[in-house]
């Protein structure tokens, strides 16, 4: 069953086209990558899928539903969750109330937030089975500024799990940890039900053919190939063009 259906995804900023023509499936329950180097069109991508940019032409379908013109507000109650590649969380709060945020500010009730013991009654059992999945019960109580880069980047993948997604947009989610805390976040991912469709675009080899079922692979706005990890590894445009070659080119060019 279809997740996700793109079907000729255009994104233009003034001259720059950056994405053309874009089209792909996402299967439900599997681990979809797009990779590509700086200035492919990945972020973008991930912009327009989310909400935050419109597509110029094209249709994005959701669970079958046709979304392409629907808010971020409105994507989200559908059950499409996005993590960002820059940091999110609030440093000076604890770990706990970070998620407890992230829960409450989805599901509202006659609570203020910041009264934190009834919070904690009403979503608690819920944000410490979140921070059990990503290793972080134990740190609950520290101040996110105490964290080591790699505990922030599991954080911010328990509260976006706390938004019940159906669909997990994740940008650069290794970005900037050592290979043992990439590997950590690795395995968080592996371990995500089927219940969970998660889209992630990566830098990190490692961490795409550790945890994906399918992968494509973009070229300047446009999809250059599209299959299996292995299918991937053998192409030769692909082994010729992308792997182990950094484009220098800024995403900027192609926000």
């Amino acid at each position: 069953m279809e997740a996700l259906r793109v079907e000729g995804l255009s994104k233009n900023f003034g001259g720059i086209e950056a994405l053309k023509g874009v089209t792909f499936t996402v299967e439900s329950g599997k681990k979809f990558a797009i990779i590509g180097p700086n200035g492919a069109g990945k972020t973008t991508l991930l912009n327009v899928l989310n909400g935050q940019h419109r597509a110029n032409s094209g249709h994005i379908y959701f669970n079958g539903r046709d979304i392409t013109h629907l808010s971020v507000y409105k994507r989200a109650h559908l059950g499409i969750a996005r993590a960002f590649q820059s940091s999110t969380l609030f440093p000076s709060m604890s770990v706990l109330n970070n998620l407890l945020l992230a829960i409450h500010g989805m599901r509202p009730s006659r609570l203020h937030f910041f009264r934190s013991f009834e919070t904690y009654c009403e979503y608690g059992a819920e944000a410490e089975g979140h921070l059990k999945s990503v290793n972080l019960w134990e740190k609950k109580d520290h101040m996110v500024n105490d964290l080591s880069h790699g505990e922030q980047k599991r954080l911010e993948i328990a509260m976006s799990l706390a938004l019940e997604p159906k669909l997990l947009l994740l940008d650069e989610p290794s970005a900037g940890l050592t290979t043992g805390e990439s590997s950590g976040v690795a395995a968080i991912l592996r371990g995500l039900g089927p219940g969970i469709t998660i889209l992630i675009v990566a830098h990190d080899m490692d961490l795409v053919f550790g945890i994906a079922d399918h992968i494509l692979v973009l070229h300047y706005g446009q999809v250059l190939c599209s299959g299996t990890p292995n299918d991937v590894q053998c192409d030769a445009k692909v082994r010729e063009i992308y792997m182990g070659v950094e484009d220098s080119t800024d995403d900027a060019g192609a926000h």
